[in-house]
């Protein structure tokens, strides 16, 4: 019929419907995922990790998470004062394993202060569970608009504690 196969049928899968089935399943594990980070239901953030999962802010000068409960602990420290979270999606694209994610994030404080973020996310897939999860978004922005309070919270945490 003339149709040129995806590089994701021809290299990952046997058929393009074995394909698409994948990657629809994998932009539900990411969906999940986000849905559990926003409702700050950790036990399913943790449970959505591959046991060697790793989770990285490529900004951040620590080398990130490894593994669903280490990951948790990383989380919370940005996280924890966060009492509402606004999400918006822009757009997702995804071959085989890898989804690549832009959102922006508004965050709100406890003490009334939000910070607005704009994230690009990739995420890789391996057995219904995120493998990689590596955050990119720009440290200037966040930071320019980061309470004090906030700031210095965050300092005072390293990566050891979970590591």
């Amino acid at each position: 019929d003339g149709h040129d196969p995806s590089v994701a049928s021809r290299y990952l899968y046997r058929t393009e419907e074995e394909a698409r089935v994948s990657i629809e399943a994998n932009k539900q594990v990411v969906a999940d995922l986000w849905q559990a980070v926003y409702r700050k239901d950790w036990d399913a953030v943790a449970a959505a990790m591959a046991p060697d999962g790793h989770y990285e802010d490529v900004p951040a000068p620590d080398a990130g998470a490894t593994g669903g409960a280490n990951v948790v602990k990383r989380l919370r420290v940005g996280l924890d004062p966060v009492v509402r979270f606004e999400h918006h999606a822009h757009r997702i694209v995804a071959e085989g394993d890898t989804l690549i994610f832009e959102h922006t994030e508004v965050w709100h404080f406890e003490t009334g202060e939000s910070i607005r973020n704009d994230f690009v996310t990739v995420h890789e897939i391996e057995d219904g569970k995120i493998k990689l999860w590596r955050d990119y978004w720009d440290i200037g922005t966040l930071m320019a608009q980061a309470p004090a309070w906030w700031i210095e919270r965050i300092g005072q945490h390293d990566e050891s504690e979970w590591s």
